[in-house]
């Protein structure tokens, strides 16, 4: 699939791979970011004339509806989803610097929003040309660390759905991928690790693999 002339979905747009897949998907393609931050939002459009942004905090399931229905009823059909935003937090059930209200929050945004985005763009999706739904996961998936782990179980649940998703959309139009990804020198990560791969070169890879039609 040669991406241009295409309209795309980036959820977490404004910084790290995202703000890069949307940097370098732009200039040929129209290009739709979903952030938290209305401040980065508009920087991202002053700065890129083919790219539009959304504001909502996709932690919060009603602002997923409201921002999907939006986007729909403005654009009509969409040929690629990214589902790129995530959130990790690092403390573990031992330390006291645990915040249980968290374990909802990482859920939500790194796995049920996920979901959810998928199931609700379903219809601007299904049309008569070749679409991707892209979820953005990491190797954490499938070997999990001591810390993080609600991050890990959630990236673990979309490597399973996506898979499940992939069955399921088998005869449609849209064919369903991940990225799974080492460390990645983004906020996330900033103070963790050595010799991480620099968001450019992972939106590079990213884009690689839509065009190439990898699955995983």
């Amino acid at each position: 699939m040669i991406i241009k002339k295409k309209r795309i979905v980036i959820t977490g747009g404004t910084s790290g791979i995202g703000y890069e897949m949307a940097k370098q998907l732009s200039p040929q393609n129209e290009v739709i970011v979903i952030a938290k931050s209305t401040d980065k939002l508009h920087t991202l459009g002053q700065e890129f004339e083919n790219i539009v942004g959304y504001q909502a905090d996709l932690s919060n399931l009603k602002e997923v509806e409201t921002v999907t229905d939006t986007i729909i009823k403005r654009f009509e059909t969409i040929d690629i989803l990214i589902n790129n935003a995530a959130v990790q937090y690092t403390p573990t059930f031992l330390d006291n610097n645990f915040v249980y209200e968290n374990i909802s929050r990482e859920v939500t945004l790194n796995f049920t929003s996920v979901c959810s985005l998928s199931y609700l763009f379903l219809p601007a999706l299904l049309h008569n040309h070749k679409a991707i739904i892209l979820n953005i996961n990491s190797g954490l998936a499938l070997t999990p660390k001591t810390s993080s782990a609600i991050y890990c179980a959630s990236k673990g649940a979309v490597n399973i759905f996506s898979q499940s998703l992939r069955y399921q959309l088998k005869k449609t139009n849209i064919s369903v991928q991940q990225a799974f990804l080492e460390l990645v020198a983004t906020a996330m990560t900033a103070g963790r690790g050595k010799n991480k791969m620099s968001p450019k070169t992972a939106a590079e890879k990213i884009i690689h693999g839509i065009e190439h039609g990898i699955p995983d």
